[in-house]
């Protein structure tokens, strides 16, 4: 419909139009400030969540699925400022409101949508959350909501007010609330998109679920103002008889003073704060070391006025010597499984520790003291259960395959992503090997990215070793050659290697020989064939357990013979879902590489591999 005004009316609606949009340039402009000064906020991550006062906003969330974001954009593509972040009622019978939390569809969180409603199986895109809560302020505390992951891009907002964002499906953030949360009446609204980008990270190829939602949990964390922010605490690289690291506080002033307890070494010390709430310490003391035959975890207690935070860290040594990688100085294999972070028997992503510790009791069965968390940081219980367990820990970033190397916002993503992933889980003995990228193809600008990422690793946690899955090429007779050039950045050198499933017979695979041309260790981070359980056949019938099972005898045929081999985690503990696979009476949507199926039920191979492990000693 075209309306035509005349004269004065039409001066007038000009008018107020020029006003209209000089309003809302400001608020564009503060929004904007806010913006920044929230997401300088956000980097800020409180460490041990797990041991934090929180009020958990887990549980069923009102959400409204929004294809075409018409809960943020209006019709011109212009952000809105009555978006479904305001969470509008209406007054009257009058009120034209075309949206409604309270009556639409619910979600559990943590969860991904994809599992839990059957028309979003394959959704990629926007959906809001909505999640209503109560509160009881207290002017001496500091208020914050953390969340543990939510896949891939989170806009925040409390009370209608906007907190910031976060992009990276995978890894923790938390907004401070103090002067937002109310009495009563509160309602957190998460725009959550989990659309594949050409410049993200992950890019928009990769073999794994794309799993939108808030699929890890959601607190509101409660500490004194003056609280401990974050610390590390380990084992000095110089010697087995000196712990060392530094406490972070916020709330402080300069000469405040942090009290460090560990009980059972007899440890009771005191760290002395600067000006900006950090404080070093270093102190003589002979722990019993942390190793998979002895998983020993030592209560830490630090203390500063109200606010008391404990965690439990273990104490060990990890290095590389020639083509070796030595545990607390003994050579050690790593006897390993890849695992990723898809639940068992429901399928969907991994939502609870109980489902953690089955996964875990699976590799532990199969005779693993590794594993290879693929191709993302997993959750949190993940990564805290398994050291427990005594498993050595290889972690992971999603830089993954054809990611734009060329891209400095790319890049900024991958080391925001490597940053939150090391800040959260350097004091987690079982993390042994950080991971900066999984099958990058060789190319100048692939070398300077990645290399600029180990720099970073080397920055933020020298303690640890780094790694990668690097390329190979064929030489002289057949022979494999390791000579990727970011194989001088990593300290150890992880190979992808599919002979049997998609190159050569499986057969063959026994008689390749290895060339490695840097004097470092190497872990066949990689191998393996699709199975469907239950499906038998002759040995060269592909998808039978036979034929898996064969790819992994002539396989650890071949790995005995690898003189620097120093690990092994095979793809992979358990079936998984994946929208690269289409075969329906084969493969229905998963990757059918797994040694279990998705509903915890065995294959041969599995035994095959536990055997091989066995005799290692």
């Amino acid at each position: 419909m075209e309306i035509l005004f005349t004269g004065s009316v039409m001066k007038r609606v000009n008018l107020l139009e020029r006003i209209k949009k000089v309003i809302w340039l400001f608020v564009l402009l503060a929004c904007s400030l806010f913006q920044g000064l929230a997401q300088a906020e956000e980097h800020k991550i409180l460490q041990n969540i797990k041991d934090r006062n929180t009020q958990t906003l887990n549980g069923l969330w009102q959400v409204i699925v929004d294809p075409l974001e018409n809960g943020y954009y209006n019709y011109r593509y212009q952000p809105r400022e009555d978006g479904y972040f305001k969470n509008a009622k209406m007054k009257s019978p009058s009120d034209l409101i075309e949206y409604n939390f309270d009556s639409d569809l619910q979600l559990r969180v943590p969860g991904d949508w994809n599992s839990q409603e059957e028309k979003l199986y394959y959704y990629e895109g926007t959906i809001w959350y909505k999640r209503d809560f109560d509160y009881a302020p207290n002017p001496e505390e500091e208020v914050y909501v953390y969340f543990e992951g939510v896949n891939y891009e989170a806009k925040v907002y409390l009370n209608g007010a906007y907190l910031g964002d976060h992009t990276g499906g995978f890894t923790p953030f938390m907004f401070k609330v103090s002067d937002l949360v109310q009495k009563e009446g509160n309602f957190l609204v998460v725009k959550v998109d989990n659309t594949r980008k050409r410049d993200g990270v992950p890019t928009v190829n990769t073999d794994w679920w794309n799993y939108g939602g808030i699929t890890r949990s959601v607190h509101l964390v409660t500490v004194p103002n003056k609280h401990i922010l974050d610390y590390s605490i380990q084992l000095s690289k110089e010697s087995y008889s000196r712990v060392e690291g530094w406490i972070k506080a916020e709330g402080t002033a300069e000469g405040d003073k942090v009290g460090l307890a560990i009980p059972e070494l007899g440890i009771e010390e005191t760290v002395t704060l600067n000006a900006a709430g950090m404080g070093r310490f270093a102190i003589e003391a002979e722990p019993e070391l942390w190793s998979p035959n002895n998983s020993r975890l030592y209560d830490i207690k630090l203390t500063i006025g109200s606010d008391v935070v404990t965690d439990e860290i273990g104490f060990r040594r990890i290095e590389t010597k020639g083509s070796d990688i030595l545990l607390n100085g003994k050579e050690v294999f790593l006897k390993g499984i890849s695992i990723h972070e898809e639940a068992p028997f429901k399928t969907g992503r991994v939502t609870s520790r109980e489902e953690c510790i089955t996964l875990l009791n699976w590799a532990k069965e199969l005779g693993c003291n590794f594993i290879r968390l693929a191709h993302y940081p997993h959750n949190e219980d993940m990564v805290r259960e398994a050291e427990r367990m005594g498993f050595m820990i290889w972690s992971e970033i999603p830089v993954y395959w054809t990611i734009q190397y060329d891209n400095k916002d790319t890049y900024q993503l991958a080391e925001q992503q490597l940053m939150d992933m090391i800040s959260r889980d350097k004091n987690r003995a079982g993390v042994i090997l950080w991971s900066i990228a999984n099958e990058t193809p060789v190319s100048s600008i692939r070398n300077d990215f990645l290399m600029r990422l180990a720099g970073k690793v080397r920055d933020m946690d020298n303690s640890r070793l780094i790694t990668a899955a690097l390329e190979t090429h064929t030489g002289n007779e057949g022979e494999r050659v390791i000579d990727d050039p970011l194989g001088t950045a990593v300290d150890v050198i992880g190979i992808n290697n599919y002979c049997g499933w998609y190159v050569q017979e499986p057969s063959s695979c026994a008689q390749i020989k290895w060339r490695n041309t840097y004097d470092k260790p190497m872990i066949m981070s990689e191998f393996g064939a699709g199975a469907l359980q239950g499906l038998h056949g002759a040995a060269n019938e592909r998808w039978t357990e036979e034929y898996q099972d064969d790819v992994y005898k002539y396989n650890i045929e071949m790995l005995k013979k690898i003189e620097f081999l120093s690990g092994v985690s095979p793809w992979i503990l358990m079936d998984f879902r994946s929208a690269r696979r289409h075969l329906q009476k084969i493969q229905k949507d998963f990757n059918r590489k797994g040694l279990i199926s998705e509903q915890g039920l065995r294959k041969k191979a599995f035994y095959t591999l536990k055997r091989y492990y066995i005799e290692i000693k």
